[in-house]
């Protein structure tokens, strides 16, 4: 089972965890939206359909690498205070290796694959966020 979720409701990782168990191991990664250098919001845009799409190909490639039996990816939208949940993926495989593996992918290629913008406010000032150079080395450790 794939679910991927494009939403600006809050995540509820209960929830989202029961989803997920039904056999061997359940890895899941939680994101929050930092409040460092002054950020005091945080709103992402997308484009709908092809946001949704680009997580489903990432959650399809990581379930077939390591044989899951279940993969969810649940990324926020909108406006966000430091602090809230922007991310949450999670996965479920025979075995904890494998689930720990491909959520490990799944996070690492969603934060360069996927197509969100980010914006910060500071100070009063909205500012466009960047890619960070460490996002592409992470997302290549997995070619």
């Amino acid at each position: 089972m794939i679910r991927v979720v494009v939403s600006t409701a809050v995540i509820d990782l209960a929830a989202e965890l029961a989803a997920l168990e039904r056999d061997g191991a359940v890895a899941s990664f939680t994101g929050l939206v930092r409040g460092d250098d002054g950020v005091a919001t945080l709103e992402l845009e997308h484009y709908p359909g092809a946001t949704e799409a680009a997580l489903g190909q990432l959650a399809e490639a990581a379930s077939a690498r390591w044989s899951l039996t279940a993969a969810t990816i649940v990324h926020r939208v909108g406006p966000m205070a430091p602090g809230e949940r922007i991310v949450f993926v999670g996965t479920c495989a025979p075995h904890r290796g494998a689930a720990l593996e491909a959520c490990a992918f799944l996070i690492d290629r969603l934060k360069t694959d996927a197509p969100f913008w980010k914006r910060e406010t500071v100070n009063g000032a909205a500012r466009w966020v960047e890619a960070r150079d460490s996002d592409d080395v992470a997302a290549t450790r997995w070619e």
